[in-house]
C-alpha cells in the first residue's frame, strides 16, 4: 500500500546527542534488611488440581469433536459414500453418476441451476447495493427504518415470497396483466422470488462494507476537483468490490441450493434442488439423490472457497490509518436514495402484505371478506395445528442448544493451549456447514442416522434428530461469531487465572460467559428464526409424528390450498418475529443483571 502524501511530506529532525550522566553510587544501610521481591510464577502450586483440569480440558475437545463429526463429517460422509453405492449396496464407482448425466433433462436442470441463480445474484447485488448506499453514505430521513424494514425479510421462510407471488402475478394474480401473457410460473417467478427472499442477506453484507470509507481519499478526490460522480466511480466502487462480490457469492449459493422458491412457483423449470427431491421423495432413490446431492456441493463448495478468499482479501487491504466517513448532505441526491429505497422497501412489505391478506380472506380475489376459516390447519393436509407445535418446540430446542453448543466448540478453539491439533480439526468441522446445501444434509442424517448398526439410529425420525440436523445446517455462522467474540478478550485473563491457580471452568462461568452473554444471546435469536423458517435441512427428516410447519405449507401447496399454505407462512412469520423480540427483552434484561460494568 502506498503512503499517503500528508504522511510522506513530514520531516524527521535529526536526532542531537545528549550527554548522559553518570550513576553515582549511594551507600547501603546495613541496619535496614532487605526487601525480598515476591517470586514470579504461580501465586501458589495447583499439583493434582492442574493435572485435573488438563483431562476435563482434553475430554471436553475430544468430546465435542465427537459431537461434530457425528452430526457434520459423518453424514456428509455417508452421502458421498453412498453416491457410489447404490441402493442395494453393490459398489458402482462413477456409473451412478454416468447414469443420471444420461438421464433426459439433466444437463437442462444444472444449466437452469447456473443461470437462473446467476442472474437473481445479479439483481440482488445490484438493488441491494444502492439501497445500502442509501442507508450507509447518504443523509436522507429515517435511514435506520428502511435498514430494519428490508430486514423483515429474513423472519419468513421463502415459501411465503413464492406464495405472496402467484396471488400477484398468478392465474388470479391482481397483477397478471403486468406479465403481457407470460406467466409466473418458471424462470420470472423464481428470479422474483429469490430476489426477494435474499436481499436482507445481501444488503447486510453490503451496508458493511459500504460503512468502512475512508474519508481521506474522499478529501483528496475532492481537492483535486473530482465530482460526486467520479468520486464514486474511482473511489466508492473500487473500495467495495470485494463486498460486492462476497455478496453475489453468498446470494448465488442461497439460491442455487434454495428448494421452496422453485418448489412453489417454478413450474416446469427443472433445478438441481428439485432434482434431489423427485429422486429421494418422488421415486425413493437414495442413492440417486446422493448423486444429486453431490453435485449440488460442487456449486456451493466452490463458492464457500472463493468467498473465504475473498474475505481474507479484504481484510488485509484496510488501513490502518483509515478516517471514518461521515456522509455529507447533498439534497438531490438524499431526495433520490429516498425514493428509491422507500420503494424498494414498499414492494418487500407489499409482497409479504399480500400473502397476509390472502390468509384472511375467503376466496381469493373475488370475496376479500375477512375469515379465519384458512387457519383452520387441522381440516387440511400437512399436520395439522401438531406441525406448528413441533415446529414451535423444534426452534426452542435448536436455540438452545445451538447457542450453548457454539459457545462451548467456540470456547475450545479459541482459549485452551494444548491439544493444539485436535482444536483445528474441531474448527474446520465447526465450518464445514457453510459449504454444504441444507439438502444435502439432510439426506446425508438419512443415509448415517438409518444406517444397520449404527448405534445412534434410535435418534431416526425423532424430534431429537430434527434438531440435531436444525443446529448443525447453522453451526458454523454461530461458531464463527461467537468465535470472534471469544478472540476479542485478552489471554491475560488466562495468565493471571492460571497464576492464581483459579480453574478455567470458573474462569469461563465468570468471565468469558457474561462478558460473551449479549453475543449467546444474539446467536440463540439467529437459531430460533431458521430452525422455524427452514425447509431444504428437514423435508427428509419429518414423520407423521413430528411434522413441521415449514413443510406443511409445502403439503398444503402441492394440494392446491394456497390459502391455508398463506395462513401457515405468516403464522411461521409471526412467531419468528414474535420470538425475536422476545429474545431480545430477555437479552436487555440479561444484560441489565450481568453488563454493568460496561458503563462504569
Amino acid at each position: 500500500m502506498s503512503a499517503h502524501p500528508m504522511d510522506t511530506a513530514i520531516s524527521v529532525p535529526v536526532p542531537v546527542p545528549v550527554p548522559v550522566p553518570v550513576p553515582v553510587p549511594v551507600p547501603v544501610d546495613r541496619s535496614v534488611p532487605a526487601r525480598r521481591s515476591a517470586p514470579a510464577g504461580p501465586a501458589r502450586p495447583r499439583g493434582r488440581s492442574a493435572g485435573w483440569e488438563r483431562w476435563w480440558l482434553g475430554a471436553l475437545v475430544l468430546g465435542a469433536l465427537a459431537w461434530l463429526l457425528a452430526t457434520i463429517a459423518l453424514p456428509v460422509a455417508s452421502l458421498l459414500g453412498r453416491s457410489f453405492w447404490d441402493d442395494t449396496g453393490r459398489f458402482t464407482g462413477l456409473a451412478q453418476f454416468i447414469t443420471y448425466a444420461r438421464m433426459p433433462g439433466v444437463a437442462q436442470s444444472l444449466f437452469n441451476s447456473l443461470w437462473l441463480s446467476a442472474v437473481s445474484s445479479t439483481v440482488c447485488v445490484l438493488l441491494a447495493y444502492v439501497y445500502a448506499y442509501g442507508v450507509v453514505r447518504s443523509c436522507m430521513p429515517l435511514a435506520r427504518w428502511f435498514r430494519g424494514l428490508a430486514l423483515v425479510p429474513l423472519l419468513a421462510p421463502s415459501l411465503l415470497m413464492a406464495i405472496s407471488l402467484i396471488y400477484l402475478f398468478g392465474s388470479q394474480g391482481l397483477l397478471k396483466g403486468w406479465l403481457q401473457g407470460g406467466s409466473a410460473y418458471g424462470p420470472f417467478g423464481i428470479i422474483v422470488g429469490s430476489v426477494l427472499w435474499t436481499f436482507p442477506h445481501a444488503l447486510m453484507i453490503l451496508c458493511t462494507t459500504l460503512a468502512s470509507g475512508d474519508a481521506r481519499l474522499y478529501e483528496a478526490a475532492a481537492t483535486l476537483g473530482a465530482s460526486r460522480w467520479r468520486s464514486f466511480r474511482q473511489v466508492t466502487l473500487p473500495a467495495s468490490r470485494y463486498g460486492l462480490m462476497i455478496s453475489w457469492i453468498v446470494v448465488f449459493v442461497l439460491v442455487v441450493t434454495d428448494f421452496g422458491v422453485p418448489k412453489v412457483i417454478g413450474g416446469n423449470t427443472a433445478m438441481l434442488a428439485t432434482d434431489i427431491y423427485k429422486q429421494v421423495i418422488g421415486q425413493q432413490k437414495l442413492s440417486m439423490g446422493a448423486v444429486v446431492a453431490m453435485l449440488l456441493l460442487v456449486p456451493a463448495g466452490l463458492a464457500f472457497a472463493a468467498e473465504r478468499h475473498l474475505r481474507a482479501r479484504q481484510a488485509a487491504t484496510m488501513g490502518v490509518r483509515s478516517v471514518p466517513l461521515v456522509p455529507q448532505p447533498h439534497a438531490p441526491l438524499d431526495r433520490a436514495l429516498l425514493a428509491y429505497c422507500a420503494l424498494v422497501a414498499l414492494a418487500l412489505l407489499a409482497v409479504m402484505g399480500t400473502a397476509v391478506l390472502a390468509s384472511l380472506v375467503s376466496y381469493w380475489p373475488y370475496n376479500l371478506t375477512l375469515t379465519f376459516k384458512n387457519y383452520r390447519f387441522d381440516m387440511m393436509d400437512g399436520g395439522g395445528w401438531a406441525s406448528y407445535g413441533n415446529s414451535l418446540s423444534m426452534a426452542l430446542a435448536t436455540a438452545v442448544v445451538g447457542a450453548v453448543l457454539s459457545f462451548v466448540t467456540a470456547y475450545l478453539v479459541a482459549k485452551p493451549q494444548r491439544w493444539a491439533r485436535t482444536r483445528q480439526w474441531l474448527h474446520a468441522v465447526a465450518t464445514l456447514p457453510m459449504a454444504v446445501p441444507g439438502l444435502a444434509l439432510g439426506l446425508g442424517y438419512i443415509l448415517f442416522f438409518n444406517a444397520q448398526g449404527n448405534p445412534l439410529h434410535f435418534l431416526y425420525g425423532s424430534m431429537a434428530m430434527l434438531v440435531l440436523c436444525s443446529v448443525a445446517h447453522f453451526f458454523s455462522v454461530a461458531h464463527i461469531t461467537q468465535l470472534a467474540a471469544l478472540q476479542q478478550l485478552d489471554a491475560e485473563y488466562e495468565r493471571v487465572a492460571d497464576s492464581l491457580g483459579v480453574a478455567f471452568w470458573t474462569l469461563l462461568w465468570r468471565v468469558h460467559l457474561p462478558v460473551c452473554m449479549p453475543v449467546v444471546m444474539q446467536v440463540a435469536g439467529y437459531f430460533f428464526v431458521n430452525a422455524m423458517t427452514t425447509v431444504s435441512a428437514v423435508v427428509f427428516l419429518y414423520s407423521p409424528e413430528t411434522t413441521l410447519a415449514s413443510v406443511a405449507v409445502l403439503a398444503m401447496d402441492d394440494a392446491g390450498d394456497t390459502a391455508p399454505a398463506a395462513a401457515m407462512a405468516t403464522l411461521i412469520f409471526a412467531t419468528a418475529a414474535t420470538g425475536r423480540l422476545l429474545i431480545a427483552a430477555l437479552d436487555a434484561w440479561v444484560q441489565r443483571r450481568t453488563q454493568r460494568w460496561r458503563q462504569r
